[in-house]
């Protein structure tokens, strides 16, 4: 299956006085369109880096970023904005949802960066929260809603553009076992059903077993990459 995420030779580091200090060393990764893939590694090693450059929020110092057939890491910032509006979704630890909105206008957000009508809007969104099975739940605001709740809200909200890829940074690590398996069993749903592209940072072995393949990252560089069927 042809790659929809590529890293070629990927360096990113940061300035610490007069010194440069890598954070990814040379790392190269493909991920094929509709893999579930999950990445693991100790704080530090570079997983998050690794997200924020594939989702385009952040560039690399050295080597190629390309998503969908497109060399990101060249785009400028509008052009960056534009294409994270339609083809990327992301799903934090903390929801991120705005407290003033409902979680209908939460999940509509994305779907302002774009020319849709409002009709069209308010369609893609009832749809969204049907996926995540909160349609009954959508006029009402983060602080009546469950942690497990609020996560489906951000799920839609990274589904409501219909992108391919759909990038979690752990997306469970705020939520108890019961809830946190019902989120990835949602994620992994969303992968099966609708070929979603799905990569999931997270320190939780039990959450890396709801992917097709494990990712370990250690120091900026992948240490292995073995597959693992899905439980």
């Amino acid at each position: 299956m042809a790659a929809l995420v590529s890293l070629k030779n990927v360096v990113k580091g940061y300035r610490r006085g007069k010194r440069f200090v890598e954070v990814l060393h040379r790392l190269s990764l493909e991920i094929p369109a509709g893999e579930f893939l999950a990445i693991m590694g100790p704080s530090g090693s570079g997983k998050t880096t690794m997200l924020n450059l594939i989702g385009g929020l952040d560039r690399p110092d050295e080597g190629e970023v390309i998503v969908d057939g497109q060399r990101i890491d060249k785009l400028s910032g509008s052009q960056l904005t534009n294409w994270r509006a339609h083809h990327v979704g992301f799903v934090f630890q903390f929801y991120n949802l705005m407290p003033t909105l409902t979680a209908e206008r939460n999940v509509e957000l994305p779907l302002l960066l774009t020319p849709l009508s409002g009709q069209k809007r308010k369609e893609s969104v009832r749809v969204a929260l049907e996926i995540v099975g909160l349609s009954e739940r959508a006029r009402h605001k983060p602080t009546e809603l469950s942690g497990g709740e609020q996560q489906r809200v951000a799920i839609a909200r990274a589904l409501v553009a219909d992108p391919a890829l759909l990038i979690c940074d752990e997306p469970t690590g705020d939520l108890d076992r019961e809830t946190a398996d019902a989120i990835l069993g949602l994620l992994r749903t969303l992968n099966r059903t609708q070929g979603k592209t799905i990569i999931v940072v997270t320190h939780d072995p039990k959450a890396a077993e709801y992917a097709s393949r494990q990712l370990h990252v250690d120091k900026g560089r992948l240490i292995d990459g073995a597959a693992r069927n899905a439980a």
